[in-house]
């Protein structure tokens, strides 16, 4: 069993601390989604004779993103002056219980429900959850979970919740970036035709959608405080070892800081095309290839048509390899 011994706490810190049965020594990695952790990017939570703790200097709430060693991912909202604590059995993951917020709480209940639902019955739970809860950050990750990051996304209903959300936040821009993509999504919707831009990338030149002339070809965004998506470069970049210019590549950083960005990108050997213009979620190419999450992604055809978007890495990894053949 996963126990984590929840106290109060005062002040600017968030503070996790917990003991894992199963996992002697090890660590685990954490991400904010919502730039919690821009001065880090990832950060590590080391387990030492099966316990850990982790505390975070925090001046508003914020998204962190744990990530396990089998590379599942936990969303854990934390505040200012809490502690959260985990209960749970290190090998059934999805069955954790995290607790001592509001949110955290909602956020454990929505999951063990889902994990008792059939695959079509769970949008509409995340969706009645969603309108019962419009203020609570949970809602927004959900939201980007099972409505924009899955292999056939719902636009449709998931511009509806974002305008409910949009009413509890009026001020995210996050959310309103969203809905100006989803709004001006017929410009890249799968079907369509690959939609004409000009930019600029990190070391200066010049890149329109003519350099998309592979076989197969993918727009991706990234960032450097991403784990998920520094990942999924990764996993792109050993795609294109394999496949050379028949996969053409383009990334979307997403970073507000261009230098980060190209720092970044040198050390992880990303080659490609890599745009980055400091606006993070107000930048115009993410709009027009209807980008609304990080990591995000659109697979367009040698034909230069739209043939998905927002796949995760192995169902990418699959449509690529069949239109090599």
């Amino acid at each position: 069993m996963l126990l984590v011994v929840a106290c109060s706490s005062e002040g600017d810190r968030f503070r996790l601390e917990g003991r894992l049965r199963n996992m002697n020594q090890g660590e685990f990695w954490v991400y904010s989604p919502d730039g919690a952790l821009a001065n880090i990017g990832i950060d590590t939570i080391r387990v030492r004779d099966g316990r850990f703790s982790y505390e975070l200097p925090l001046s508003e709430p914020a998204t962190l993103v744990i990530v396990f060693p089998n590379y599942s991912e936990q969303p854990v909202f934390a505040r200012p002056g809490k502690t959260v604590s985990i209960k749970g059995d290190a090998t059934h993951l999805r069955e954790m219980i995290i607790e001592g917020t509001d949110d955290n709480e909602d956020m454990t209940a929505l999951r063990l429900r889902l994990n008792d639902l059939t695959p079509p019955d769970i949008p509409d739970a995340v969706a009645t959850f969603i309108r019962k809860r419009p203020e609570s950050p949970a809602s927004l990750y959900v939201l980007q979970r099972y409505f924009l990051l899955t292999p056939n996304p719902n636009y449709s209903d998931a511009l509806q919740l974002t305008k409910v959300l949009q009413q509890a936040h009026p001020d995210n821009r996050q959310l309103q970036y969203i809905a100006k993509m989803l709004g001006r999504l017929q410009g890249a919707q799968v079907g369509s035709k690959m939609p004409q831009f000009t930019a600029t990338d990190i070391r200066g030149r010049k890149v329109t959608e003519a350099l998309l002339k592979g076989d197969a070809n993918v727009v991706a965004t990234w960032a450097t405080w991403n784990y998920q998506s520094t990942g999924f470069m990764q996993q792109l970049r050993a795609l294109k070892k394999r496949y050379g210019d028949r996969l053409s590549l383009v990334s979307i950083c997403i970073d507000g800081n261009i230098n980060e960005c190209r720092q970044r990108a040198t050390r992880d050997s990303i080659t490609w095309p890599t745009i980055c213009d400091g606006k993070v979620w107000d930048s115009p190419l993410l709009a027009t290839f209807a980008l609304g999450s990080v990591p995000d992604n659109v697979l367009i055809d040698g034909k230069g048509r739209v043939i998905a978007h927002s796949m995760e890495y192995k169902r990418l990894e699959e449509r690529i390899e069949a239109m090599m053949k």
